[in-house]
This record gives structure tokens, sequence and C-alpha cells, in this order.
């Protein structure tokens, strides 16, 4: 009904996700993901035979950004490494890279799926004497798209 208020419609927390990619080997866990993004350029053109004088506009080609996730670094954990090595020779290791956000019950909420994707930048932790932080990782993906699905 229109104007009634469900008690079970809460915006989900953002921090309980999981992270899978295809033949990467073990479950690896990320505390960090971003650029999950879609964005469609815009075509403007003139009709010739159009009374008005504005352009029209028309999506063009849809573009993905780069998506980067981070992690803690473990002890003897190369998963990330080992995948952007295969990049020094010169062949692509391309897996399809499943991100999801649960619900409360560990069921997927929303899914978003990385086509093709392929690590271009490992960054590892930096260092610090005086620092008490874990040790944290990050690699870049780049991709041939994003699909979304929503459950």
């Amino acid at each position: 009904m229109v104007g009634e208020v469900q008690d079970n419609v809460w915006p989900l927390p953002k921090f309980y996700f999981s992270v899978d990619i295809s033949d990467v080997g073990q479950h690896l866990a990320f505390q960090e993901v971003t650029g999950l993004d879609i964005k469609a350029d815009v075509i403007e053109s003139s009709a010739g035979s159009s009374p008005v004088f504005s352009k029209i506009k028309m999506p063009g080609p849809v573009q993905s950004g780069v998506v980067t996730l981070k992690k803690g670094v473990f002890v003897k954990d190369n998963a990330l490494f080992d995948w952007l090595s295969a990049l020094r020779m010169n062949t692509v290791s391309r897996h399809t890279v499943t991100i999801r956000l649960l619900d409360q019950e560990g069921d997927a909420t929303m899914v978003w799926m990385l086509s093709n994707a392929f690590p271009t930048k490992v960054t590892g932790t930096d260092l610090k004497a005086d620092g008490n932080e874990v040790a944290v990782a990050e690699i870049e993906l780049s991709h041939e798209g994003i699909t979304i699905e929503r459950s």
C-alpha cells in the first residue's frame, strides 16, 4: 500500500560482502572494494531538419572503471602476486570476478560480475617501524564490463 512503512525495510550495510575470483585458488578475503561504476558516454548531434536550435543527446558506448580490491597480507598468501606474474610472461590470465553484497543471513542481495578481469597493478603494503597497523595490499583490475544482478 502506498505510504505504508514496512518494518523490515532498511538500507543494507556495506561491510558484509564476498569476492570470488574464478580459478585463482583459495578463497580470498578482502576488506575493501572500490570502482564498481558504469558510465555511458553522451553523444550530441544536431538534426538538420529540426526547428529547435539545440542538440539532441543519445547514449553512447558504456565504460567501466578500474576496480580496486584491498586485503590484509597473510603469511604465504601469494595468489594475487602469482596472478600478476602471469602478465610478465606475456600471457594474460583473465577471470570472472564476482562481488556479492550480503544480507544478515549471508544471502546475496546484489551481485556485480566483472567479465574477463585481469590485474594491472598490485601494490604491496607500506612499512613503518613506528606503526601498528596491519599490512594491507591492493590490486587493480581491468575488465571488459560489469553485470549487475539484484535479488
